[in-house]
Parts: structure tokens; sequence; C-alpha cells
């Protein structure tokens, strides 16, 4: 058996976080209300590929580059149109905050057809939508895919996602969103994550560097401050000095379980008191061997190739471990680690803990 701690390391999956806190800018934690990005996205078409676009049955890949021919004065069916080398994409962006016209952003280009490959493509030029229907942005470029595959007599050789790609400042910005930060001569700041602890943290650090404001925590996750006459000619200034206030933010005792990937993430509030622990590990094994059936002579049967499988299951016996008292999460780790369990094994003992009242914290499993 390994010890917890050293699987932990090998397998690069588990995180411990720090009990301590450290103080963190506001900026970080929180946003101003009404700033705020929105997502855009549109449909278009990547050509130029060298035979890796879509084939032949992607119907409404055909049908698109005949509309689009159509407008340049040209007639052809969609159905006698061949297209591996044009493939039909969704592209998406976000689009920041007070971004202008004439701005520019980054995009994302999914293939949506049975292309491929998206490498050595350009996207034709293609409307930006946002969720109102109007168009905010246009984007257009060369895609980057930052992987490569090639394929020769059967066999083929890939490295990273070859049909989804980027272009950085592919997008120029046609139409800005309007925003406002100031709503009754106040400015609202919201957490990220609510929590009321921290919201009256942060209304306490901001009343100490900046009385005049009257900072007061609405809820869990909205602080609201006041603008005074000068504060309200520069907003500006004084959102960046806000931003620039620190605070310790309330951490909750949370564990979060990946078991997918099998990761497990203690916080640092996590404490777990006194309790005794048996897990025994059940394994099923099912064998499939071929055997030959012979028939009798004279008995008119032919020779057979069948298959036996063979099943067993193995349960191995484990003794009761008695864990202490933990209130760190440096006497919890070692708590575990007497186990010698891995983390998959860790995953159902967190959550058996947890229903016992041994564990004194969220279980998120993801």
């Amino acid at each position: 058996m390994k010890p917890i701690g050293n699987i932990l390391i090998w397998l690069s999956t588990c995180a411990v976080l720090a009990s301590a806190t450290p103080d963190v800018r506001l900026k970080d934690i929180a946003q101003v209300y009404g700033a705020r990005g929105n997502q855009l996205i549109g449909y278009g078409l990547v050509v130029g590929l060298e035979g890796t676009g879509d084939s032949k049955g992607t119907l409404f890949t055909t049908q698109s580059v005949a509309n689009m021919l159509q407008r340049f004065g040209i007639s052809v069916p969609a159905g006698q149109m061949k297209v591996k080398n044009i493939a039909a994409v969704i592209v998406t962006a976000d689009l920041p905050p007070f971004a202008k016209e004439g701005s520019r952003i980054d995009v994302i280009v999914s293939s949506i057809g049975d292309a491929r490959s998206l490498q050595g493509g350009t996207l034709l030029q293609t409307p930006l939508m946002g969720a109102d229907g109007n168009v905010y942005a246009v984007a257009q470029g060369p895609i980057s895919v930052g992987g490569f595959g090639a394929s020769s007599g059967g066999s083929s050789q890939q490295k990273n996602h070859l049909t989804v790609g980027r272009i950085p400042a592919g997008a120029i910005v046609e139409r800005e969103v309007p925003a406002s930060v100031v709503k009754d001569n106040s400015v609202l700041i919201t957490l990220n994550t609510p929590d009321f602890t921290t919201a009256a943290r942060v209304a306490s650090a901001i009343r100490q560097k900046f009385p005049q404001t009257l900072p007061r925590a609405l809820d869990a996750s909205t602080v609201r401050v006041d603008l005074s006459g000068e504060d309200r000619e520069d907003v500006v200034t004084l959102i960046a000095s806000l931003q620039e206030v620190t605070v310790q933010p309330d951490v909750p005792a949370r564990v979060v379980i990946n078991e997918r990937t099998g990761t497990v993430v203690l916080g640092g509030n996590v404490t777990l008191s006194p309790a005794a622990v048996a897990h025994g590990n059940l394994t099923v094994r099912i064998e499939a061997k071929p055997q030959v059936s012979q028939p009798a002579p004279l008995s008119g049967g032919t020779t057979a190739i069948t298959t036996r499988r063979d099943v067993k299951v193995t349960e191995q016996a484990e003794r009761l471990t008695a864990l202490p008292e933990a209130v760190t999460v440096d006497q919890l780790v070692k708590a575990l680690n007497t186990l010698g369990v891995s983390p998959r094994d860790l995953m159902s003992i967190l959550q058996a803990l947890r229903a016992a009242g041994a564990l004194h914290a969220e279980v998120e499993v993801q």
C-alpha cells in the first residue's frame, strides 16, 4: 500500500490548500456592477483546408457554399458540390465591457460538421451576434490550431485537438454595448463568490480607507459605495482605488471531489472529529478463454471453438483504523495517511466520514 501523501505527489491530482487565507485585492474577488462582458456567436465557413474539410454528406456545408456563391453571381446546385477544402464552423467570442468600435477581440472557431482538421484554413467574414440578435462584431482571418495531424496508408499521427482553432484579434467590434457603473449616485461591488462574512469584511476595509463613501453590505454578494461630491466627478479614479483595497475572504470548509480525474481538494478550514474507518477492496475479475469443442467419433458433429468465462470475486480483509481528531489540514492529511488508500478509495472514505458527522465540511462531487 502507498501512503496517501505519496499518491498525491505521483498522481499530481490531489491538492491541499493552506490553512491561512492571504489578503487579496478587491479586484480579484469582486467586480463592479454594470461592467460585464457579453457573449457573441456566429456561423461561418473555413476555406483553404488540405482535403480535411466536411464530406459531401454534410448538407448544411454544401448549401452554405452554394448560398455564398449565389451572392457572387455564381449558381451551382448544392447537391453537385464537393467541399473537402471547406468546413462549416461556429465562431464564438467574448465582447469585453467598454469595448469601442474598431477594437479587436479574439475568436474561437469550432467545426460542426465532420471535418478532420481546421489546420491551414481561413475563416471567411462572419458576423457575430449577441443574445438580442444584433451584430456587434465581424470575424475573419487565418486560424491557429496549435497542433498537427498527418495520415498515410491507414496510419495517422495527431497532436492536440485539430477541429477547434483560435484567431487572435480576429474580430473587429462594429457596435458598442452601452454600460454604466453608476446607479443612483453609488457604485455596487458584487462578489464573485457570495458570502456574508466576506461582504462584511469588504465594507469594513473600504470604510477604513474611504470613510466618505459610506460603504455597506446589502446582501451576501453586494456592497454599496456612495459617491461624494469629489468622487462623483472622477468615478474611474475612485473605482481604481477601491479595486486595490485588500481584504481577507472567508473560505468555507469544503471538500471537492472530481471522480472523472481522481482529483481531491481539501479546503483549509476542513476539520475531522475522532472516527474509526475500515475500508475493504472488492475485486471482480472476469477471464475469457477460448477452447475447442471436439465432437465424438461418428457423431456427425463438427469441431467448434467456444469461449469459457471464469468469474472470480476477491475481497481483501481490512482492519478497523482509528482516526484521531484533526483541527488543521496538516493533521487531517496525516490522519488520512494512516489508512494507506488510493485517491479513488479516499473519495468514498471522505463521503462516508461526512455522512457519519466526523468530517466537518461540505462535500462537492463534480
